[in-house]
């Protein structure tokens, strides 16, 4: 599951609120290991997705870099051609 959590720092435009929940989903999926909660910790699950979402705002506002921003399109395009070698064939 977290090999689906993107780097989010130092890219031009900068992480999205979706970027960032969607990460914050991820982690605290694999902590807990539910994909979707029970009804019972269903609260507890949407609480942690919310806390962790908050604590990666503030650590990406925080960081700060010499480098150069990232261009989205240009590692999405690298992105890509990994995934092509890695598994043949094209890849969307």
């Amino acid at each position: 599951m977290c090999r689906n959590i993107k780097t989010l720092f130092n890219f031009d435009p900068p992480a999205t609120e979706e970027e960032i929940r969607g990460a914050s989903i991820q982690f605290v999926r694999k902590l807990s290991g539910f994909n979707k909660p029970s009804k019972a910790n269903e609260a507890a699950f949407n609480h942690a997705v919310e806390e962790v979402a908050a604590v990666a705002r503030n650590l990406l506002g925080s960081l700060v870099t010499t480098g150069k921003p990232r261009d989205r399109e240009v590692e999405a395009a690298r992105a890509r051609a990994r995934a092509a070698e890695r598994f043949g064939g094209a890849v969307n």
